[in-house]
């Protein structure tokens, strides 16, 4: 397969602004005018809602903008300090075989995570990478995908050092028994630059 394209982007992207180009990255890689595309960003702060979200678990509604993101999953937040990654693969050429799509994307956080010597786990029944801490175990990585014409979007967001209060907003992916942490919470002082470099290298161990 050729080689995944990358962009980054060096400012915070408006989510409908990245909802629009993403759909217009997927309609290229579908008609197969444009290679498949790993895009790592950040947002301004905001909720998404995703195809699952219960409306008890918006906490807090005026705090910021929220946005329904036909993406599977319920409520996240996104803002500064998180790195989220769209991931944009044509899922023909590879086996056609969403679980597995969605476990190498579980995989990549992983291999992202041991670079900066943090375990991150999988749970049963709880979607989202985890890891353990002071507090039992928190979330520190989301997943939240959709799948069109076996070209997914949307993707994985990693909590690196996000404003964590922002969280209180919401239930995250209506989990309530369980805290949010980031690397930098757990004393890892990782730039993104650094995120950035660990999310390529380890990509194509994932995907590869």
């Amino acid at each position: 397969m050729a080689p995944v394209s990358w962009r980054i982007s060096d400012r915070p992207v408006p989510y409908p602004e990245a909802l629009a180009r993403m759909e217009a990255d997927v309609a290229a890689i579908r008609a197969k005018e444009a290679p498949e595309l790993v895009w790592l960003l950040e947002h301004p702060p905001l909720y998404t809602a995703g195809t699952s979200a219960d409306p008890r678990d918006l906490l807090d509604p005026d705090r910021f903008p929220v946005y329904a993101s036909g993406r599977g999953g319920q409520y996240t937040y996104h803002g500064p300090g998180q790195r989220v990654a769209y991931v944009m693969l044509d899922l023909r050429g590879r086996g056609a075989d969403v679980r597995r799509f969605v476990h190498n994307l579980e995989e990549w956080l992983i291999l992202t995570l041991a670079r900066f010597n943090v375990t991150g786990e999988r749970r049963e029944g709880r979607v989202g990478i985890w890891v353990r801490d002071g507090a039992g175990e928190s979330k520190i990585a989301a997943l939240g995908v959709r799948i069109r014409h076996w070209v997914s979007f949307h993707g994985v967001a990693l909590n690196v050092d996000p404003d964590l209060d922002h969280f209180r907003g919401i239930v995250p992916c209506g989990i309530a028994q369980h805290g949010v942490t980031s690397l930098w919470a757990l004393g890892h002082t990782a730039s993104l630059a650094e995120i950035d470099a660990a999310l390529m290298e380890c990509f194509e161990v994932a995907f590869g």
